[in-house]
């Protein structure tokens, strides 16, 4: 690994928020700490999550009936930035109330300057955007919800 690459790592460690990283190849072995503490931390997670859920709620729909435990979570497969549309002059992939396909194109995740597309596991309805557009998101954290089409159509 080149020292610039591992510059623009850490920049990206740096703007993403995380605490930690360790990355090991057969070629180097590298670890990232940040002295942040975890509170600081813990509140902008919490304030992000709720902030697009009340932003994004249309009128009721059927399916936002279905108890939560029903519904579909879309989870961030890796480290990055969440973008809603392609590009800043684009209308996002997927809006609240928007039904949507088995692999279908719902969002963006950056990491490291690559443009990942994070695809609809099922087939049914968007019925919360979890995470605020333009904003890090770690692994694992839950993107969307959706309700499937064999729960709606019950």
């Amino acid at each position: 690994m080149k020292i610039k690459e591992i510059e623009g790592l850490i920049d990206f460690i740096a703007q993403s928020g995380l605490e930690e990283v360790n990355i090991e190849t057969d070629q180097i072995k590298l670890a990232v700490k940040r002295n942040a503490p975890v509170v600081q931390q813990i509140a902008p997670e919490v304030a992000s999550a709720a902030v697009p859920t009340i932003a994004s709620s249309p009128s009721p729909r059927a399916n936002d009936t279905l108890p939560d435990s029903q519904h579909i979570e879309v989870k961030a497969p890796m480290v990055g930035t969440f973008y809603r549309a392609p590009s800043q002059e684009a209308p996002p992939f997927v809006q609240v109330g928007d039904q949507v396909q088995k692999g279908q194109k719902l969002c963006i995740i950056e990491a490291m300057k690559l443009f990942n597309e994070i695809e609809a596991d099922v087939s049914g309805t968007i019925v919360k955007v979890l995470v605020e557009d333009n904003s890090p998101v770690e692994y694992d954290q839950a993107l969307f919800l959706i309700a499937p089409n064999e729960l709606i159509n019950k």
